[in-house]
């Protein structure tokens, strides 16, 4: 989890995009595992979700739709960081941002 960490919080955009993609795999491979720290990664991973990048944005919110089936009863536990980042991203003026919210 360390390097998932690491990934999601660093400066360069193609780093947390990695930290997506990894976000992910996880999620696939190991749900058990981010269910247990569904907390402390997803304050991390909501500031993707309000980053400053439109790409990293638009990721997030496409992983974050396909971890949803994946992650749903642990989800309660983030829910309201997570509704609040996604309508925000509602207003979006780039269109592939709007769509994936």
């Amino acid at each position: 989890l360390g390097e998932l960490y690491r990934l999601l919080s660093d400066k360069d955009f193609q780093l947390q995009m990695d930290g997506l993609v990894l976000l992910l795999e996880y999620c696939k491979g190991s749900p058990q595992l981010i269910s247990n720290n569904i907390v402390p990664i997803f304050d991390i991973f909501v500031l993707r979700l309000q980053d400053c990048n439109k790409n990293v944005i638009q990721q997030a919110l496409e992983v974050l739709a396909l971890m949803i089936p994946m992650l749903k009863g642990a989800l309660h536990q983030v829910q309201v960081p997570l509704v609040i980042a996604v309508t925000q991203n509602l207003n979006s003026k780039h269109l592939g941002i709007r769509a994936a919210a």
